[in-house]
């Protein structure tokens, strides 16, 4: 029996297939399952496609690193567009909408938005996102889903927070728009597809130089 099928058969439960391998890989195999197998496969993806491309991405590759076989991954998945799109809407792995933050202040509500955002981009989610963003002439479709799944949620979240900042009269209704409430996140984005990485210094600077002048009342 080969490696390859050895990692696949904790989903066969083969009593013989467990005889065969030794204690310490069976713990392992065992644990290897259900949500904590998904979860692998969804780092192992985002995290692949981090180092690489699109274009780079295979079912062989991300069940290597995932410490699976490949055919886990297409009894599941058909292409690995969908398992990109997976891992990327996961709660676990990918994005979801936040909650309002709710803090009754405007700044404190951007900042914390604009903050969570800077730090998702460090971890293979956001590390990920990359070479979708530069190969999107390649890929429209594909960007087109990431935006429609992940991007707007978080200008609907955003947009929401300045209508209730107009309402206490910390925002200019006039400013509350879908394109100033989009002004803070791609900032972020383009910092970090800049220099990697998005300071808490960077942060602030959005918020009090660029967000507040923006949607002072007049």
């Amino acid at each position: 029996m080969t490696a390859a099928r050895r990692s696949d058969d904790h989903d066969k439960s083969s009593p013989n297939a467990s005889d065969s391998v030794p204690e310490a890989s069976r713990t392992v195999v065992r644990r290897r399952r259900g949500a904590a197998l998904l979860r692998a496969i969804y780092l192992a993806t985002l995290e692949e496609l981090a180092e690489t491309s699109f274009e780079e991405l295979g079912f062989e590759k991300i069940a290597a690193r995932a410490g699976t076989a490949k055919t886990t991954l297409y009894r599941r998945w058909s292409t690995t567009e969908e398992l990109v799109l997976a891992a990327l809407s996961d709660p676990a792995t990918g994005y979801t909408p936040l909650d309002p933050p709710d803090t009754g202040s405007l700044r404190s509500d951007l900042m914390a938005v604009l903050t969570a955002l800077s730090q998702s981009i460090q971890e293979p989610r956001g590390r990920a996102l990359r070479p979708l963003i530069g190969q999107r002439s390649r890929h429209p479709e594909l960007f087109e889903e990431i935006f429609r799944v992940l991007v707007m949620p978080h200008q609907r979240l955003l947009l929401g927070i300045l209508r209730d900042a107009a309402d206490r009269g910390e925002a200019e209704p006039a400013a509350v728009t879908q394109r100033i409430a989009s002004v803070g996140p791609r900032l972020v984005v383009m910092e970090a597809m800049r220099r990697d990485m998005v300071p808490p210094a960077e942060v602030t600077a959005i918020v009090d130089e660029v967000l507040l002048p923006l949607l002072a009342v007049r």
